[in-house]
């Protein structure tokens, strides 16, 4: 695969997937080349705490901050929280993940926010999903993901529960009739 193929679109996780930490997966992908990817989960709300309550444990005041809730982001360092955003804001470490969005990672962009000076739309999450280099290529392969293209509307429009299903309609798929096996002539 191409160096950044999938930057700035979406995965969904195909049914049966052996890893059940992706069951209904979708994930925002912000970086795919030779060295690796990695993506946002944007298809699950976390069970606990909103923004509001993350930026106080923070300490940040929550000010003009919308109380949202957070988005399961993957697997890998749940603890540390990801915001995927629209390109009108950008701060330090910022990254670009075109045509989708940006992301960033420092309190900075929560700061913003709060002050009603962040990104025009965004979503917080809590961990992220990673793969190392040639790994997500052999996944593809073996019957693990399907690639859409990102769409603002499936971002910020789009509920996350329902965003799986949304995704595969956009490709002409009822996801009811998907099997969750494969086999081999």
């Amino acid at each position: 695969m191409e160096a950044a193929y999938l930057t700035g679109k979406l995965l969904l996780a195909m049914p049966g997937m052996a890893d059940p930490r992706f069951d209904h997966a979708v994930i925002a992908m912000v970086n795919h080349d030779a060295e690796g990817a990695l993506g946002v989960g944007i298809g699950a709300i976390r069970q606990g705490p909103s923004l509001h309550a993350m930026l106080r444990e923070l300490e940040i005041e929550p000010g003009q901050a919308p109380d949202c809730p957070i988005h399961y982001g993957g697997p890998v360092e749940v603890q540390r929280g990801f915001v995927l955003h629209t390109p009108d804001w950008e701060g330090p470490g910022t990254i670009e993940a075109a045509p989708l969005c940006s992301l960033s990672t420092s309190l900075e962009v929560l700061k913003a926010i709060a002050a009603g000076e962040g990104p025009s739309r965004f979503l917080v999450a809590l961990g992220y999903a990673g793969w190392g280099a040639g790994q997500l290529d052999g996944e593809m392969r073996r019957h693990g993901w399907q690639v859409v293209d990102g769409s603002q509307a499936m971002l910020w429009d789009t509920p996350a529960e329902a965003r799986w299903k949304a995704c595969w309609r956009t490709v002409g798929i009822d996801p009811a009739l998907l099997a969750s096996q494969t086999g081999r002539a």
